[in-house]
């Protein structure tokens, strides 16, 4: 009787006699087969815990079973792992605007202009996504380490034996965390780069300190700062759900934590770009400038 490692002997075997080209075509075709129902599972996770966790944060803030402690611990492990390397990338983002809208204003005649190019680049679309990404980048993949390394040790399915929802416990204070810092850290880039930029126009470009913060205020509204703490709040909530979901999803031990850090890091960003597409193009729509 044949058994299943004869038969993988064959399928072996006969793979090997395929000429190339053919096998390529393949794994192609099974790729394409596998990947689109991988990413809608993975996709529908993420909003299926998404939507749990802010619904457990509403009724937990409610009732008063809150996870304070655990939300504390995780808003303090953020805030140290990302704000510092947050305050070093906001400074070359605030000079380098500068550098650009000063040369460009120059080149145009209008050199007063500098100060609301490149301060409203920085609030508009510089502040939420240095801060998210860095959020992706550092506080991500820590989330997803922590959470990974505990599925692959069994201790949440301990949890769930006790009684003791994951969900509850473990996702919803990283959410709260995450759309805490991620709005706190938006603020410091917001400080760090305008002043940035600011600096380095009126000390070495030459620019006049007042012509600088006179156009800025022209030209910025409040809804140009409601927009990027909106914006905030949802790239914190995605990072802190994405991560998450990768972590408890995490399978095949210590390589497992590996490539889901490295999922989360890669799925966080490009889900983050798509995103600030669609909020900036609905700004656009909703609330388009009536004139300078």
């Amino acid at each position: 009787m044949m058994t299943s490692a004869d038969r993988a002997d064959i399928e072996v075997g006969a793979s090997k006699t395929k000429p190339a080209a053919t096998q390529i075509g393949d794994w192609g075709r099974g790729y394409l087969r596998r990947h689109p129902i991988t990413a809608l599972e993975t996709v529908g996770g993420q909003f299926l815990l998404g939507t749990s966790a802010v619904r457990f944060l509403v009724v937990d803030l409610v009732t008063g079973r809150f996870a304070f402690t655990e939300f504390v611990r995780q808003a303090a492990f953020m805030a140290s792992s990302a704000a510092l390397p947050t305050i070093f990338v906001a400074l070359p983002i605030g000079v380098t605007l500068s550098i650009q809208f000063g040369l460009l204003a120059g080149q145009v005649g209008a050199t007063s202009l500098a100060g609301a190019a490149s301060g409203l680049a920085v609030i508009r679309q510089g502040a939420p996504m240095v801060a998210a990404l860095l959020m992706a980048s550092a506080v991500g993949s820590a989330i997803c380490a922590d959470l990974g390394s505990r599925k692959i040790r069994d201790e949440l399915d301990a949890m769930e034996i006790m009684g003791v929802s994951v969900t509850r416990r473990l996702v919803v204070p990283r959410l709260a965390a995450g759309v805490l810092i991620g709005v706190s850290l938006t603020g410091i880039v917001c400080f760090v780069g305008f002043l940035a930029g600011y600096l380095f126009n009126v000390f070495v470009q030459g620019g006049a300190p007042g012509s600088f913060v006179a156009t800025f205020s022209s030209f910025a509204t409040v809804g140009d700062m409601a927009l990027t703490m909106i914006k905030a709040t949802v790239y914190g909530a995605i990072v802190a759900v994405v991560a998450c979901e990768k972590g408890l999803s995490t399978r095949g031990g210590p390589a497992g934590v590996a490539n889901s850090v490295n999922s989360t890091v890669v799925s966080s960003i490009l889900l983050l770009m798509i995103v600030n597409v669609a909020f900036t193009q609905l700004y656009m729509i909703l609330l388009p400038r009536q004139g300078l």
